[in-house]
C-alpha cells in the first residue's frame, strides 16, 4: 500500500522500517519540526526524520498539522492509508478520513488501559504485570477509536520504562504489518472500546520524579524503575539532586521517618519510607556517571540518622 506515515520519536522508527521490509511504500514521513537540543541547543531532527532520509523518503515537517495548508499538502500524495505512531499532534477530521483506510495509529498500551502519551511508562509505576501494544482506527477522540489487534507482553520483575519501550516498539512494528495485510485482504476486525479501567497517561516532566518518601517502598521502587532513563527519579542529598537508578524493597520498617537513611554498609544503604525500607542500588550525582551504590560509599561519606528529600 501507499503509506503517509506518522511518527517522532525512536519508539515510531521500528515500525516505518517493518513496513518498508514488509513491501509498503512510504511516500511522505510527516514528523515534528527540527528542535533545539542539550546545552549547546544545536538544532536536531527527530529519529523518524533520520530514517525517512536514509531511505530517501520525502519529510513534511509541519507546526500546526490542522492548517489548511498542511491538510492541502497531505492530499497530494494520494495515499491508501496513513500509519501512526507517536506523532505528537493531535489530527484533525479531514485527515483522519481523506484516505481509503484512514489513520491507522500503534499504541502501547492494551487499551482502553492507558490512553495518553505516556502509556509505556506508567505501566511500569502503576505496578502492571502484562502490557502490550493495540493497533487501531483513529477517530476524533484521545486514543478512544476502534481497535484492531492487539499484543501482550509480561513485564519482568525489573522492567523498566527503558527496557518495556524497546520490547513495544518491537512488538507494535510486526503487529502494525500485520494489521496492514488484514485491513488491505479485508479480514480485519474493528472493535469498540469500553471505559478505561485506568487513569489518562498523562505526559511525564521531570517534577514527577522528586521522590515522596513518604509513599511505600514498593511505589517508590516502580516510580524509580518507570522513570528509567527519562525523566529519573531523584531525591536531595547534600544540597545536591542524587538520581536513584535501581532498588529494592525491604520489607522492614524501623518506624522513622520517611527519608531517613536507617542503614548504611560497604556495599550499600537503606531509606525508611512510608511503608518499609528501600534499598539503594545504582545511583547518580551531577556531573558523574551513573555508579553502583558500593562505588558511591567508596567516594562519599553518609551516615545513619540523615535525612534525604
Amino acid at each position: 500500500m501507499k503509506i503517509i506515515f506518522m511518527g517522532t520519536p525512536e519508539f515510531s522508527v521500528g515500525t516505518l522500517e517493518a513496513l518498508l521490509r514488509a513491501g509498503h511504500e512510504a511516500v511522505l514521513v510527516v514528523t515534528q519540526p527540527d528542535k533545539p537540543k542539550g546545552r549547546g541547543k544545536a538544532v536536531v531532527c527527530s529519529p523518524v526524520k533520520e530514517a525517512a532520509l536514509a531511505h530517501g523518503i520525502p519529510v513534511f515537517q509541519p507546526r500546526r498539522i490542522r492548517e489548511p495548508e498542511a491538510v492541502s499538502e497531505l492530499q497530494k500524495y494520494e495515499a491508501d492509508v496513513m500509519v501512526v505512531v507517536a506523532f505528537g499532534q493531535i489530527l484533525p477530521k479531514e485527515i483522519l478520513t481523506m484516505t481509503r483506510y484512514g489513520c491507522i495509529n500503534v499504541h502501547a498500551s492494551l487499551l482502553p488501559k492507558y490512553r495518553g502519551a505516556a502509556p509505556i511508562q506508567w505501566a511500569v509505576i502503576q505496578g502492571e504485570r502484562v502490557s502490550g501494544v493495540t493497533t487501531m482506527q483513529m477517530d476524533e477522540g484521545l486514543d478512544t477509536g476502534d481497535m484492531i489487534q492487539k499484543t501482550e507482553i509480561v513485564l519482568d520483575e525489573k522492567e523498566t520504562g527503558g527496557s518495556l519501550h524497546d520490547k513495544l516498539a518491537e512488538a507494535g512494528a510486526v503487529l502494525c504489518v500485520e494489521t496492514l495485510e488484514k485491513i488491505e485482504n479485508g479480514t480485519a476486525v474493528f472493535t469498540r472500546q469500553g471505559e478505561s479501567p485506568t487513569v489518562y497517561a498523562g505526559m511525564l516532566d521531570k517534577k514527577m520524579g522528586n521522590i515522596d518518601w513518604s509513599r511505600p517502598a514498593e511505589e517508590i521502587e516502580r516510580l524509580i524503575r518507570g522513570l528509567n532513563p527519562w525523566p529519573s527519579a531523584y531525591t536531595m542529598w547534600d544540597g545536591r539532586v542524587m538520581k536513584l537508578w535501581e532498588a529494592e524493597v525491604i520489607q522492614e520498617d524501623s518506624g522513622r521517618e520517611p527519608g531517613t537513611i536507617v542503614h548504611v554498609d560497604k556495599k550499600t544503604f537503606r531509606v525508611q519510607t512510608g511503608k518499609g525500607e528501600l534499598q539503594v542500588l545504582a545511583l547518580q550525582l551531577p556531573g558523574k556517571k551513573r555508579m553502583e551504590a558500593d562505588a558511591f560509599l567508596r567516594g562519599y561519606h553518609l551516615e545513619e540518622g540523615l535525612i534525604l528529600g
